[in-house]
């Protein structure tokens, strides 16, 4: 089955020329089934990149999938047109009656300030809060997922001593996790940061489970028991040509940066960057959709379980009290 996703989206017609079967919303209307429902809090500032490359991902599944696409109020988007944002994006208040099969929350370039510096931080707050009783499994990437594992467990970042950047090797350490099912014993994946999340106090939390990993860009990936929140620490679902734009910019404005690692043959900029993550990234996706959402969400999404750990702000509020 396809990804269901509006008429205008500008995906469409990158996914179709991709020979990716997109059902369009007026079709959609018309089967008597009922569609995963799924929403994507964009945080990225290139939206229509960022949608195109995770409806290709979740495209990725004999099952329909129903994307609704939102942002935050407390943020103004200045890379993508206010006619695209007005037209395709709903805001917290517009959903927050609504429940969700899952949710996806995505990296944002603000990983150099603290948490509670970001603008749409106690918004963001508001949503992760809200994703815990109205959300059956919430998968955050990269700079979502630092934001998760501060927000619901007190795990702090720190910043590298320089950016991890390229495409590295990764190993699971639950060989029988459902989300790397069928997984290689090795497989590559795409990071470009500048902090990463405590090891230390993610290993040591006792609700948390450490699913993959890697000697280089350490954690990858960690979930709670049951997979109701699934935090990624690397950006599977990046294009071929992702990294090579975030290099050359960078290099084009004098900035500090290496070339991408693991990316260009013989590390020569010059020649196509070899992708050797592709296959992997569809693999966590389809995974994520089918063992830790479909197989498992109630068919009345209002019979959706709270979570029943503690988030950060409850532990918080105990000691106060």
């Amino acid at each position: 089955m396809p990804i269901c996703i509006p008429n205008d989206l500008p995906a469409v017609t990158t996914l179709e020329n991709e020979n990716i079967f997109v059902m369009k919303e007026d079709r959609a209307r018309t089967q008597n089934i009922r569609p995963l429902q799924i929403l994507l809090l964009n945080l990225m500032p290139t939206k229509i990149e960022t949608e195109t490359q995770l409806c290709r991902l979740l495209s990725n599944t004999p099952l329909q999938v129903e994307l609704e696409l939102m942002q935050t109020a407390s943020h103004e988007s200045k890379n993508t047109s206010q006619e695209h944002m007005l037209r395709f994006y709903s805001t917290f208040e517009d959903i927050k009656d609504r429940y969700f099969d899952g949710m996806i929350i995505t990296g944002a370039p603000v990983e150099n300030m603290d948490f509670e510096e970001v603008e749409y931080w106690p918004e963001l707050c508001e949503i992760m809060e809200w994703s815990r009783t109205h959300v059956h499994s919430t998968f955050h990437i990269c700079w979502g997922a630092q934001a998760g594992l501060y927000y619901h467990y007190g795990i702090a970042k720190h910043q590298l001593d320089k950016k991890l950047f390229g495409v590295f090797a990764h190993h699971t350490e639950r060989p029988n996790s459902m989300l790397f099912r069928g997984f290689d014993e090795t497989f590559m994946v795409p990071h470009s940061r500048h902090t990463e999340s405590d090891e230390a106090g993610i290993r040591n939390e006792s609700q948390l489970k450490v699913l993959a990993s890697s000697p280089e860009a350490g954690i990858y990936a960690v979930s709670t028991q049951g997979g109701r929140q699934i935090f990624i620490t690397g950006h599977s679902e990046y294009d071929p040509r992702t990294l090579e734009k975030e290099y050359l910019r960078d290099k084009h404005k004098g900035l500090p940066i290496d070339m991408p690692q693991n990316y260009y043959p013989d590390n020569d900029d010059t020649r196509d960057p070899v992708v050797s993550w592709r296959s992997s990234a569809s693999l966590l996706y389809a995974n994520w959709i089918n063992y830790f959402v479909y197989q498992t969400t109630p068919y009345d999404l209002g019979e959706i379980q709270p979570l029943r750990e503690k988030s950060r702000r409850e532990k918080a509020k105990e000691v106060r009290d």
